[in-house]
């Protein structure tokens, strides 16, 4: 192994003697009969490789065959007209050049060493995280060394369709190409390769691609969504909201927002085709009361389509309806007769309430009325009547409650007849009604003999029914009596009864004189004889002669 630089300045010199020789020497001199190869010829290694190269003659008695070059050499080998070395560690295309004397004639011969390397890097320049249909985009590819130059080539790739295809230029080499940006590149994969083409030269093609980088293209529209929202929405209550956008792509990468003023809105997205359709639910809260905003947010690419409307939130909690006095009864407000009862009826800030007709005195404030609770009273119902102005609508509610009221029992004369003229073994119902709260017990019982007669179902009257009756209505409020007569009068008259009875005397008496006159008639017409002996025998009758032969003459 020889040193480098000592090497490099003796060849230096030699080459430069060889060439001042061979210029100073004469024509006839320098034309030779025998030629100097060096092989092998022009070859192409790989960077920091090696390579053993021959010089060889056909001269029969060459003189001092010696291998010029800048490189690391090494004397491997040597023969009477050829000698090899072994040149080591080639980092850069360099130029060989053997050198020989054969009869006093300088011969040389050269061969060109190209070295080869891969491309250090090979990258696609960042895309757009979206880029708008319609629209050109640039690819750019950077390729970092990589030799020889003249064999490099430089392709940017959609998939593995080549868009173009340049020979690198330049350290680092840029290559660019323009694409068009269409729905059918969303989703397409873009890189850049280099190849290196050393097949004229028998070693073979070697490429190195760049990671891929993914293109997303989009399309939004620039008309604003579509926003549904409900024109007002109580405290308390929810209301769908629903949200669109059409033309849109792709619809399902696009991100939408439904905020209810500073509040997010737990959304629900559909797409379907270009159509991307949210819908959320609202829920009003006493904090939110007032005109609010409902904002539709639809983001896609990076860019963004935004719609508001307003939605107004309201309180309406009335109407409530109060009874205030002496109530025994929460359940069902119950006062007993003669107690002083307050109503009032109120409902949230700016309703307008009116109780039975009559308004209250401004919006806000309550109606309410006052009653001395009587009989007539008993299940009165009181009307209260709220409306609310929201957002130019009228709105309205209506709330009642009866009241109860406790009063003693009464039987009405009009309800239960005090005078009843009734047949006997006739059905009647004997019609007694008695009011009360509570509803009280009624009975009707003979003044004589405590007999209770039914009240309100049919019965067969008897005359023993007849008589003066107590009727009796009680409750937990007191007792009230009525007395009802009762005449039961016998179905038939004296004169009847007496006229019937001659009848029945005469028919008695026709009928025995009847009997009478026909037993005489039979027995003097006709006589009858039994046979004792035999049941046999029909019986006979005798003629009258003979009859009257045997009455003694």
């Amino acid at each position: 192994m020889v040193p480098l630089g000592p090497l490099h300045g003796a060849c230096c010199t030699l080459l430069i003697s060889l060439l001042l020789g061979c210029c100073l020497l004469p024509p006839g001199i320098q034309g030779q009969e025998y030629l100097l190869r060096v092989e092998p010829q022009d070859p192409v290694i790989p960077a920091r490789g090696s390579l053993l190269v021959n010089c060889s003659t056909d001269c029969p008695d060459p003189e001092l065959i010696t291998l010029e070059t800048s490189l690391l050499k090494e004397l491997v080998s040597r023969g009477p007209n050829w000698v090899a070395f072994q040149l080591s560690n080639v980092t850069a295309d360099s130029k060989v050049l053997c050198a020989s004397f054969c009869n006093g004639s300088q011969m040389t011969s050269s061969s060109d060493i190209t070295v080869y390397r891969f491309p250090e890097r090979v990258e696609l320049a960042p895309l757009s995280p979206w880029q708008p249909v319609g629209e050109n985009l640039t690819l750019r590819c950077w390729v970092a060394g990589g030799a020889p130059r003249t064999h490099l080539s430089v392709l940017l790739l959609r998939g593995e369709e080549e868009l173009s295809r340049q020979q690198a230029v330049g350290e680092p080499a840029e290559v660019t190409t323009t694409v068009l940006a269409n729905r059918d590149n969303h989703g397409a994969n873009f890189s850049c390769r280099s190849e290196l083409d050393l097949r004229p030269q028998g070693l073979g093609l070697f490429q190195n691609s760049s990671a891929p980088r993914q293109l997303r293209t989009f399309v939004l529209p620039a008309t604003s969504p579509r926003l549904t929202v409900p024109r007002f929405l109580e405290v308390g209550t929810s209301g769908p909201l629903a949200c669109s956008l059409d033309k849109l792509f792709p619809a399902s990468e696009a991100q939408v927002q439904l905020a209810l003023g500073n509040q997010m809105l737990n959304t629900s997205v559909l797409s379907q085709g270009d159509t991307l359709t949210a819908t959320a639910t609202a829920t009003a809260s006493a904090e939110q009361e007032g005109a609010r905003e409902i904002v539709c947010n639809v983001t896609l690419g990076g860019e963004s389509r935004e719609i508001r409307k307003n939605l107004t939130i309201y309180s309406f909690w009335g109407p409530t309806v109060n009874l205030s006095g002496t109530i025994v009864n929460l359940t069902e407000p119950t006062v007993p007769e003669g107690t002083t009862v307050n109503v009032t009826c109120a409902a949230g800030a700016r309703v307008q309430v009116t109780l039975d007709g009559v308004p209250a005195v401004a919006p806000g404030q309550l109606a309410q009325l006052q009653i001395n609770a009587t009989e007539r009273d008993d299940r009165r119902s009181f009307f209260c009547n709220a409306t609310l102005e929201v957002d130019g609508i009228i709105l309205r509610r209506n709330r009642s409650v009866q009241l109860h009221v406790l009063y003693g029992p009464k039987i009405d004369p009009a309800k239960c007849p005090q005078h009843l003229t009734w047949k006997d073994r006739t059905i009647h119902v004997l019609q007694c009604q008695a009011r009360g709260n509570p509803e009280p017990q009624l009975q009707c019982l003979q003044e004589s003999s405590g007999f209770q007669v039914p009240i309100g179902i049919p019965f067969r009257v008897r005359l023993n029914y007849n008589g003066t009756y107590c009727c009796r209505a009680v409750s937990s409020q007191g007792t009230h009596t009525l007395t009802v007569v009762m005449n039961v009068q016998d179905r038939n008259s004296p004169v009847v009864t007496i006229f019937m009875g001659v009848l029945a005397i005469l028919g008695l008496v026709t009928v025995i004189a009847a009997l009478l006159y026909i037993f005489r008639v039979r027995k003097r017409n006709d006589i009858y004889h039994v046979n004792q002996g035999s049941t046999c025998l029909p019986l006979t009758s005798k003629r009258p002669s003979e009859v009257l032969g045997r009455e003694p003459s």
